[in-house]
């Protein structure tokens, strides 16, 4: 990606990042308000765990079939309308999922909810990346550690209404209204204008790019970059899966396998969410001093351990500590991988980036319906080693990232700016 000399931003710059930080929170915090509400739909409709896995994959596979339509909606609304346009029917698709009375409505809900937040997740880091190129200085991380902080906000306000003992719907109602009108109030403060103005010299610097890609020949593309991409595929799908578990499974496996009660089985979602915002907050300064493939390498190593642990001394207290530890373990994977597939030779610029985008996404479909079927065959513990696996592969692949670069003198006002 590109680097810029740092600048100072004006009043318009620091709204718009407070504003594209308000649609980061809100994105976190309203699915998060129904995953620890799934047991209590589970129980309601009264299915088993592959009927469960496959029913929430609907979510996923809402976002992997609109995935591809995000770029245009992008293009037509612009990303700061097409962001709070998607929340708000995110919002109704979370209300209608929580109020479902059949599995198949509950699956077509989530299907929509899912293809909108698809379309919000793309919009609102498009405008995030717009904003920093007014910067002139990466602050699309700070978003994303923004988002986990939303993500545990929800968490908490289920856990607090599953205490209350307050209804499904009245309790998803409050949420999708309240974060609805602070995404309508964000818009008011994001950039005007089209998505397209050109960040200062990085035209000049993609048509570089272009032009090294294009001199390559057919031997641009190499065995070497497919290895490269097909390893980074595979390490951001397991940051994925590592986040699914904590979506879909750490509630009902605290809550049914651990008889852990209600409010408490939430803790497992919110502390794996937790552990993620301050590996966030913490990343960049690690990277910096060890390196991208370090920092991964003992984060898949946490994850494998911290879970496995858990997985092989189940308790309750264990059991939330292990999926703190994975969080944690996975909080770089997603970016790091997408950066290093942004700066492969031999193709385009964002190509790289785009298939790995795509790609992972397959992650967060293709896990609920396989850790579902194992758990009806064997049983969720076992259905959760998909983590500590998860952790081990990252331990073996990260040798593609990149490794600790030594600093040129004169380099504290730059900084590398990376998209999730």
């Amino acid at each position: 990606m590109t680097i810029d000399v740092l600048r100072r931003p004006g009043l318009a710059e620091r709204q718009a990042r407070a504003a594209v930080a308000v649609l980061f929170f809100t994105n976190g915090a309203l699915f998060a308000n129904l995953l620890p509400r799934y047991p209590q739909i589970k129980a309601d409709l009264g299915i088993g765990n592959a009927a469960y896995g496959l029913a929430v994959a609907a979510f996923p596979a809402g976002a992997v079939v609109a995935g591809l339509a995000a770029g245009v909606l992008v293009r037509r609304l612009g990303s700061a309308r097409a962001a709070v346009a998607s929340t708000l029917l995110t919002a109704a698709g979370i209300l209608v999922a929580g109020l479902s009375q059949s599995v198949v409505l509950f699956a077509m809900a989530l299907f929509l909810a899912g293809a909108m937040d698809a379309f919000t997740d793309v919009a609102q880091n498009a405008h995030g990346l717009r904003v920093q190129r007014r910067y002139g200085r990466s602050i699309i991380n700070s978003f994303h550690a923004i988002w986990s902080i939303g993500a545990v906000t929800g968490g908490a306000m289920a856990a607090g209404a599953i205490a209350l003992d307050l209804p499904l719907g009245v309790h998803l109602l409050i949420s999708g209204v309240l974060f609805g009108i602070a995404a309508c109030v964000a818009l008011r403060f994001c950039l005007p204008g089209p998505d397209t103005e050109p960040a200062e010299g990085t035209e000049a610097k993609e048509e570089s790019r272009e032009k090294a890609s294009a001199g390559g020949g057919r031997s641009a593309m190499t065995s070497r970059t497919r290895y490269v991409l097909a390893a980074l595929v595979l390490i951001a799908t397991a940051g994925t899966l590592v986040e699914d578990a904590g979506n879909s499974w750490a509630a009902l496996y605290l809550s049914d396998s651990l008889n852990a009660s209600a409010a408490l089985a939430a803790s497992g979602f919110i502390a794996l969410v937790g552990a993620q915002f301050v590996g966030r907050i913490l990343g960049d300064r690690l990277v910096d001093r060890f390196g991208q493939r370090a920092v991964a390498r003992a984060g898949g190593f946490i994850a494998a351990a911290g879970m496995g642990l858990a997985l092989a001394v189940p308790t309750v207290p264990g059991t939330i500590l292990g999926f703190a530890a994975a969080g944690f373990g996975v909080a770089t994977l997603v970016p790091a991988a997408m950066h290093e597939a942004d700066e492969l030779p031999g193709l385009k610029p964002g190509s790289g980036l785009t298939i790995v985008s795509w790609l992972m996404r397959l992650g967060f479909l293709l896990s609920p319906p396989i850790v579902g079927l194992v758990a009806d065959e064997a049983g969720l513990r076992l259905g959760l080693l998909v983590v500590p696996l998860a952790g081990a592969l990252v331990v073996v692949l990260a040798g593609v990232l990149g490794a600790r670069k030594r600093q040129p003198a004169g380099d504290e006002g730059q900084e590398s700016a990376a998209a999730r």
